[in-house]
């Protein structure tokens, strides 16, 4: 069962009633035709914040405020599975984010067992990290995907053990001095150079069980989740928009 942070997010996931289940959301059709991505690296730009240079996390903690609890080795930071998310200091509201990722060359599992990881923006809305080479799961919830709510164009994933990249465009949801949504959340996601999220609405944040709806927030962390598996991270930076 996917972990969600202990946060909004997963407050909404327990409101959800009690006959829903997690397969009511998840959609296996269509499949995202699979293509092969070129060769790409970006370093950060001059005013980018760099959120994770390979060094340390002086930038992050874990959900508690504790210092976070993930590997840092050889430039790379790596889930420790059992350690829990971790999320930046800062907080962000529309940016422009890239983040390099890697599932474990020594495939495990499959489904939505292998290689699993995510992205939070704002700490509430997910981007999918999976292992989808020759793995499939439902298509809202394959890496790309804005999980169980938008599918990617295309399956842009590289070989287990490969680096892979994920730029993001984020503008975040507004909302109305009586709390009601002005302006939902909407996202360009390139992967691996490929456009795979084409300036799309978000309904809500993340949920697992249950239909996403909006409530009024501001700025929030990036958070990496821990799914249980030894999926690594790299070149972290961000430019507030």
């Amino acid at each position: 069962m996917r972990k969600l942070l202990l946060s909004a997010c997963t407050l909404l996931t327990l409101a959800a009633t009690a006959q829903n289940k997690p397969e009511d959301t998840e959609v296996w059709e269509p499949v995202p035709k699979v293509i092969t991505p070129g060769t790409l690296t970006l370093t950060p730009p001059s005013d980018a914040i760099v959120l994770f240079d390979g060094k340390n996390l002086n930038g992050w903690t874990a959900e508690n405020g504790e210092p976070a609890k993930w590997e840092v080795k050889n430039e790379v930071l790596t889930v420790k599975p059992g350690g829990g998310i971790i999320k930046t200091k800062q907080q962000f509201e529309d940016f422009q984010l890239h983040i390099e990722w890697r599932t474990p060359a020594e495939v495990k599992g499959d489904g939505q067992g292998r290689g699993n990881s995510g992205i939070f923006m704002q700490e509430l809305y997910e981007l999918q990290v999976l292992d989808n080479y020759n793995n499939r799961t439902y298509s809202n919830g394959q890496a790309g995907s804005f999980y169980k709510q938008r599918i990617p164009l295309v399956n842009a994933c590289k070989k287990p053990g490969e680096w892979q990249t994920y730029d993001v465009i984020w503008t975040a949801p507004r909302f109305n001095n009586d709390g009601s949504l002005k302006s939902p959340a909407r996202a360009t996601v390139l992967q691996n150079g490929v456009l795979v999220q084409n300036n799309v609405e978000l309904d809500g944040p993340t949920m697992y069980i249950g239909k996403p709806s909006y409530k009024k927030h501001g700025a929030g962390s990036i958070v990496l989740q821990d799914h249980g598996n030894p999926v690594s991270f790299r070149n972290i930076w961000i430019r507030q928009l």
